[in-house]
């Protein structure tokens, strides 16, 4: 009778060796498949970041020209505006706003100070100082100071070359005066409106003041009199 030797309990070292030769081939495969997923996934996110909309410069500006501009210079302009409705000029009587003033009214003329880089102003009668500002109930009132936004207007220049002066804090609000030349409240307006509907003209006498000033220097040479020799020079 024999009995089995010790080397017949030994373990088999070969089979471990292929499953340890392949269970790191696996590993292999997977942190392959792993890096590549994930250049795979940074691409795809650049590729979407790329391919978003520019920046809105429009909406930029129109963030900017909500806020008070006080940094740069501002543009200050003279003139009248014209009522649509009225025939007559927009004046300003400390308190009390109209449009009955005639062409060249000395309250007829407006100093008109930008409040922004882009279409909004503040309007000043020349001759009594008061701002032209809005009150909460779209009635239209002279102030001293003109700081508040109620007292800021955005020109709007319409299909008809009309302009159009929508208050800033009350959106929707216009400037507007009835036939009679009496302000009318904001809230009862719309752009196509024709109260709500002016021109700017310069102040009456304005343009001949501008026209007073020389723009050419002529010479004025003294004529010369025909003497003997040019009469004799002059071929026959």
């Amino acid at each position: 009778m024999s009995f089995p030797e010790a080397a017949d309990f030994a373990p088999a070292t070969r089979p471990s060796r292929q499953f340890g030769a392949s269970e790191s081939l696996i590993s292999l495969i997977v942190t392959f498949f792993t890096r590549r997923c994930l250049q795979l996934l940074t691409f795809c996110f650049q590729a979407q970041v790329t391919s978003q909309s520019p920046p809105n410069f429009t909406q930029h500006v129109r963030e900017q020209t909500r806020q008070t501009d006080r940094l740069s210079r501002r543009l200050i302009r003279t003139y009248q505006l014209y009522s649509r409705t009225s025939g007559k000029h927009v004046q300003v009587l400390g308190k009390k706003i109209n449009a009955k003033a005639e062409d060249g009214d000395k309250y007829a003329k407006l100093i008109v100070e930008t409040d922004t880089f882009g279409s909004r102003v503040r309007i000043k009668g020349a001759e009594s100082g008061f701002y032209i500002c809005m009150n909460k109930r779209g009635k239209l009132i002279g102030k001293r100071s003109g700081k508040s936004k109620d007292c800021v207007f955005t020109e709007i220049v319409l299909e008809n070359n009309y302009t159009a002066l929508q208050n800033a804090k009350y959106e929707g609000w216009f400037m507007a005066f009835t036939r009679k030349g009496r302000p009318r409240k904001g809230s009862k307006t719309r752009q196509h409106q024709r109260e709500v509907h002016f021109m700017k003209r310069l102040p009456k006498g304005h343009l001949s003041s501008l026209d007073s000033h020389r723009h050419f220097e002529f010479i004025n040479y003294p004529f010369s009199s025909r003497t003997k020799r040019t009469r004799h020079s002059r071929p026959r």
